[in-house]
């Protein structure tokens, strides 16, 4: 997998075989939505297969659901696939009860999903963090 590279500590690119994966750091608030909303609508715009990973959210308010519904809308109206990664219950209890679970179609992650991908700005985290398997 390629990693696309950018400066920004809140959005990790990687690509390969024409699927996309973005993971998201920090806070999902109007601050970093308005940060973010212009690189994640050109990823929907030009990506076939768009994997948005938010398991690194600290957090997340309707600003940012919002944000994710747009983009979910976006890959699926044009008919591109769609994936949302997210193991934090407490976000998906935010997806349930404003339905948009449909939508947004969140995903526990796959035994082939990688943690999400770590910036220089934080250590490596062990797997288990995630309910994976430690790896070795």
């Amino acid at each position: 997998m390629q990693l696309i590279p950018r400066h920004d500590p809140h959005l990790v690119v990687r690509s390969a075989g024409g699927t996309t994966v973005a993971v998201l750091h920090g806070e999902l608030d109007l601050v970093l939505v308005r940060h973010l909303r212009p690189e994640l609508d050109a990823l929907v715009r030009e990506s076939d297969a768009l994997t948005l990973d938010i398991r690194r959210l600290g957090f997340c308010d309707a600003t940012g659901l919002g944000l994710l519904a747009h983009c979910a809308g976006r890959v699926q109206a044009r008919g591109a696939r769609w994936r949302l990664i997210c193991d934090q219950p407490w976000i998906l209890r935010l997806i349930r009860l404003t339905a948009l679970g449909e939508l947004l179609r969140p995903e526990a992650p796959a035994p082939g999903d990688h943690p999400a991908v770590v910036t220089p700005h934080e250590p490596a985290r062990d797997p288990r963090e995630y309910g994976l398997p430690s790896q070795g």
